[in-house]
Parts: C-alpha cells; structure tokens; sequence
C-alpha cells in the first residue's frame, strides 16, 4: 500500500491536494462537466496562519468543501466575473438596434472601471448586486439609468443560473424596494396649456416655422423617431391616412439609418383629421427642395431638413421644444411644464382616453404591443376628469329610467 503524501508540517493530504515548492496548497479537481480546475491557498486548514506579506484566502479546505457542495447541486464556474458574463451574455443578442447596441457598451464600459465587474459571479450575493446599484444611485446615475444597467445584468446572470454556473440569480429582486425612484412622471399637458403652447408656437416669429410639426405630435401622438422618418410617400391625401411603417434616428458615429418601428404594432395605418392634413399640406408648401434630396436606406422625401439638407432627428425637436419653453416662461413669469415630442404623446393618448374611446382602439393608435401600457394612461387621468364623468351619472340614471320603462311598456303590450 503507497505512502499518503503529506504536508512539511506531517499533515496527511487529500486526494488532489499538493503542497508546492514554495509552501502554498493547491488542488486539482473535475467538475461534473469532466473539465480540470485548480484552486490554491497559502493555508491548508482553517487554523493555519497566512504567511506574512501573502494575500490572505480562504484555506485550501473550506473551498474544498464549497466545491463540493456546487458539483453535488451540478453547479460549475470557471472564474468567469461579472464582466466576461455580461461579454458573453451581449454576445447572443443578435440582431438587435443600434440604440440597444450603445446601452450595451455603456454597460460594458461601467463594468470595466467598477470593482464589481471583476468579481467571480459565483461569489455575487443578493446584498453585492444591491449595493452595487445603490452605489451608482449615490454617484449620481438616476434611477432609469439604473434600471437599464440591471436590465442587463439580470438576464446574464439568469444566462449563468440556466448553464449551472451558479446557485441562484442574485439580481432576482424588486428594484423599486432596493432603490429610491427619482423618476419624473410624464404628465399630459391640460387642454389649456396645449392651448397656450401651440398659440405661443404659431404667434412666435422664429418658432412658427415649427408649428405644423408640433401641431401634428400633438395630434396624432407619434413616436418622434416615426414623425422624423415620414416622407412625402407616407401620406395619401386621397386616402386621408398616414402609413407609420418605420423609424429614423441617427447613430452615435453620426450615421442616419431607417429601422422599422418600435415593434411590430408599431406598424401601423392611421386616420388622419382635416386639420392635421392641413398641416401637411402646409408643411409641403413650405418646404424648399434641396438641390440634391437626401436618400436614407432607400427613402427619400423627408418632411422636415437641417441647414446640411440633411433629415431631422429627434435632436433637433427635443432642442426645439426646449427653447420654446424658456423663451415662453421667460416671457410670461410663469412655468409651463417641461414639454417634449413625448410629452405631446402622452397628451394625446390621455385626450383620447378622456373620449371614452376603447383602450384596445387606443392601443392600435398609439402603436403599443402591450395593452398595459395603454391601460397606465387611464390610471393618469385626473379629479376634473372624475368629477366630470361622475356629474353624467343623473342624466344615466335618468335614461336608464326611462329605458325601463319603455321596455315595461313593450312587455305590457305583448
């Protein structure tokens, strides 16, 4: 029978434990994927002291014993930390839009200065991934930031839960009872304000330029991506209606792309009013061709150019509308409400709510692909609207009085 290897101290070792020339432990060990690992420790046991000007571990033993537990659970991790995770993670979103593409580079170069990116994922408890995100809430990120950044972090350690790479997903929580929401809500202008800033905008000698783009955002409650995007072509003043068939935004090198819509309800065919059309036709009129008319992915036509004759993008009108609303306050001492293109949206979706018009109608008009998100607008409208709908109930009550006893009649009559 062979000899057991032993320690300089005469301590008998484990099978694939070693003690190495310069004193420290290691041990080779198979994972229940039959891949060959090594671990190593300047300690053997628990009761061993680090050497001085050595890094202090966890000795040999104790991760031992954790190995062992992740290989009975059939859980495995090579060394990967949370930065080559999210790599790998990034790695099998294919075909996903530029906008997507750059919040997974901001991800990305945020893990490469923070200390959490270099942790082992395996090693991440629930109270690292919350203090990581609270730690970015103190630095100064807001809270929708914030929320971007799990958004990638949950689905890669989801990826590493699902491939046996480690016990539980530590990111599995509620943000909102973890992180103070610092969020604006977006609120719906009321009828007066829209009133007042769509006739500041036409009486305005510099901004009036703008009023018929303005005035269809508020009417029609595109997308600002899908008001850049729309060309000559998307309107039929025979039809009376307007094809929302794609987007266009500009990439952060400066490239002008066209991608399809939001998502696939954002594809859609609307209904256009006179007055709205009157906007075009206007918007048309005005227009000066440019020498050579820009061609972006195959369209061509676009309602709306730069000095470079070149499409506007969102940029422009969220700069627009933002220089409309100071030169309004700064006139009239009084603050209108921050109003953007998505602010017009939002106006237009709670007008339409307050008709009474049927949320899944709303929703094929807004373009959502999920009725809930329709459904949250119906939750924003106010008091005064309540109050409205409640001072209708006598005259419903009345009619359904009437209705009984006409029915009464009928019945008494038969």
């Amino acid at each position: 029978m062979s000899e057991k290897r032993r320690d300089n101290k005469g301590r008998i070792l484990h099978d694939g434990e070693r003690q190495e020339k310069d004193g420290s432990y290691t041990y080779r060990y198979t994972d229940c994927y039959q891949k060959r690992h090594k671990i190593s420790s300047w300690r053997l046991t628990d009761s061993d002291v680090t050497p001085p000007g050595k890094k202090f571990k966890k000795s040999l033993r104790e991760q031992e014993r954790e190995i062992q537990v992740l290989i009975a659970k059939g859980i495995y991790n090579d060394g990967t930390n949370v930065r080559e995770l999210v790599d790998r993670y990034i790695s099998t979103k294919t075909g996903v839009t530029h906008n997507t593409k750059a919040g997974y580079k901001t991800v990305q170069n945020m893990l490469e200065k923070e200390n959490f990116g270099n942790l082992r994922i395996d090693k991440v408890k629930f109270s690292d991934a919350k203090l990581f995100l609270i730690g970015l809430q103190k630095a100064g990120r807001s809270y929708s930031s914030i929320h971007s950044v799990r958004g990638v972090l949950r689905p890669a350690f989801q990826m590493a839960l699902e491939d046996g790479m480690i016990p539980y997903n530590p990111f599995n929580f509620e943000l909102a009872k973890v992180l103070i929401n610092d969020s604006v809500q977006r609120e719906a202008l009321s009828p007066k304000q829209e009133r007042d800033f769509l006739k500041f905008v036409k009486d305005d000698p510099h901004f009036c330029r703008y009023y018929e783009g303005i005035y269809i955002l508020f009417k029609t409650g595109l997308r600002i991506s899908e008001f850049c995007g729309l060309t000559r072509s998307d309107i039929d003043f025979k039809e009376h209606t307007l094809s929302i068939n794609h987007q266009l935004q500009r990439t952060r090198e400066g490239e002008y792309i066209v991608v399809p819509t939001k998502t696939n309800a954002g594809t859609r065919l609307l209904p256009i009013r006179k007055d709205v059309e009157e906007c075009f036709r206007t918007i048309l009129e005005k227009r000066v061709a440019p020498q050579t008319e820009p061609m972006i992915d195959g369209h061509i036509g676009f309602l709306y150019l730069d000095k470079n004759n070149m499409p506007m993008i969102s940029l422009h009108w969220e700069k627009y509308f933002q220089h409309i609303c100071q030169k309004y306050n700064r006139i009239y001492k009084v603050q209108m409400p921050k109003v953007t293109p998505h602010v017009c949206r939002h106006t237009y979706c709670t007008n339409m709510a307050k008709t009474g018009i049927s949320a899944k109608t709303l929703q094929y008009l807004m373009g959502h692909s999920d009725i809930q998100i329709t459904l949250n607008v119906y939750t924003h409208i106010g008091f005064d609207h309540a109050k409205e709908e409640l001072n209708k109930m006598p005259n419903i009550e009345k009619e359904l009085k009437s209705s009984t006893r006409r029915n009464g009649r009928k019945v008494a009559n038969l």
